[in-house]
């Protein structure tokens, strides 16, 4: 039985979790159902920390017309749970359009429309989080010389507050990533910003944009930009000849199974490189067919009409740029030649994907009890739990950074439903304290300020 807290203690959370993108909104829904089927006594009492306002995932990449890549089955609950009310098709129903969506024979729902899914999924849970509360550090709790819990410091504006935790689920989600010296800028954006960006160019007339990256954010910024620009003409600069379309046929999709997980988990490392390169072109740099095809023909056709705005500079790689108050000179090296060029641009976009954050950054000493591969990666266990000194009694469960032991899968929205389900049956497995007092729910006001 776990002893009674001084009365200036903060409250013991069973689990915390740092950022409430779509994988911890998952989370969340999973404790929600577990706790729905279960006694008080048994409940798993968890809250969220999200540093953003509101929910919010890839905003700048909601083009009206972008579709997902992964079927809507691959939703927040479905592989884990398919009778759940917490499913794409249940807020199809709850939005009149469930009829209409099946009558439109389509696997891949708008992006906006997903993210509208994401929303309406994350209200359903927000007594779970705090919103605009960023953490800032965990420090670990000593009892008998073991950590048995770890204290998160989360900031809002001026507050404070310290939540206590048995175990920890790290979320934090992707962060934009730029070409080694490059730096945005009024004139210089990531992909990730696009959207926003745009509405400030309202009443200009822009004369020329470029676009740096070879994969499905690029192409799409491609026929974005050349749609909303009618005058401007549109640059696109990667190192191929053309656009690589994905392998989204059905054998290859296996990759993105929950089995095979466990088969990459279990393997040596030379066939996980292996692996990886045999399927890298399922996720990684790629196109769907449908937008290389209508990217071409658009070309094609403004040859044919001599009106050419897009402008594929292939098998080339964008070298600098150099911005100035009213324009960006980009210079553009021939991987064939050496030779250099410039191009005079009134926007340089770089789609040049996205990093993980750095969830363990956040951990400060703990990060010391948290093991290493000789490479330097952080091992982490089948169930997604950090390997650690048996002092540390704790969870740290990652919801991504996980590729180098679990495959491409492990991250990927593919696999969120199954994952979190994984997450929530290991720190159901390792036990949970039954004592009330220290394992009250949210709803108690959970907390303290300093």
């Amino acid at each position: 039985m776990s002893q009674a807290l001084p009365d200036d203690a903060p409250l013991i959370h069973d689990l915390i979790g740092i950022g409430f993108g779509p994988s911890n909104v998952a989370m969340a829904i999973a404790l929600s159902e577990h706790n729905a089927r279960v006694g008080r006594q048994e409940a798993v009492t968890a809250h969220f920390f999200e540093r953003q306002p509101r929910f919010g995932w890839h905003r700048g990449m909601l083009i009206d017309d972008a579709t997902m890549q992964v079927s809507f089955l691959k939703d927040l609950v479905t592989l884990r749970n398919p009778t759940s009310e917490y499913s794409f098709l249940c807020y199809l129903q709850s939005k009149g359009r469930l009829i209409d969506f099946v009558n439109h024979k389509n696997l891949f729902p708008l992006r906006v429309e997903f993210h509208d899914y994401f929303e309406w999924a994350a209200a359903k849970v927000d007594d779970m989080v705090s919103y605009g509360h960023e953490v800032v550090s965990v420090e670990p709790v000593v009892v008998d010389g073991v950590v048995e819990y770890l204290d998160v410091t989360a900031r809002s504006g001026t507050e404070t507050v310290v939540h206590r935790a048995r175990n920890l689920v790290i979320g934090t989600g992707l962060r934009p990533l730029m070409p080694e010296g490059v730096e945005r800028g009024d004139r210089v954006w990531h992909n990730s910003e696009l959207l926003a960006k745009v509405e400030g160019l309202e009443g200009t007339a822009p004369s020329r944009f470029v676009v740096v990256g070879a994969g499905q954010s690029a192409a799409e910024n491609v026929a974005y930009l050349h749609r909303r620009f009618p005058e401007a003409e549109i640059c696109a600069v990667f190192s191929r000849y053309g656009y690589s379309p994905a392998d989204d046929s059905s054998f290859a999709n296996r990759i993105f199974d929950p089995s095979a997980v466990d088969e990459y988990y279990a393997a040596p490392d030379d066939i996980k490189r292996k692996l990886m390169d045999y399927h890298g072109n399922t996720n990684y740099s790629v196109v769907d067919i449908d937008l290389i095809d209508d990217l071409y023909r658009q070309a094609y056709q403004e040859k044919v009409l001599g009106t050419e705005r897009l402008r594929f500079i292939n098998v080339s790689r964008l070298t600098g740029v150099e911005e100035t108050t009213d324009s960006v000179r980009a210079t553009v090296k021939s991987l064939v030649s050496g030779e250099d060029s410039t191009l005079d641009a009134d926007i340089v976009v770089f789609a040049t994907g996205y990093q993980q954050a750095d969830g363990l950054g956040l951990l400060g000493d703990v990060a010391g009890r948290c093991h290493r591969d000789d490479q330097g990666r952080v091992r982490v266990e089948r169930d997604y739990r950090i390997a650690t000194d048996a002092e540390l009694r704790c969870g740290i469960y990652l919801q991504g950074g996980t590729e180098h032991t679990h495959g491409i899968t492990s991250s990927l929205l593919s696999n969120t439903a199954i994952r979190v389900g994984e997450i929530l049956d290991s720190i159901l497995d390792r036990g949970l304290p039954v004592s009330a007092e220290v394992a009250r729910p949210v709803a108690d006001g959970i907390g303290t300020s300093r």
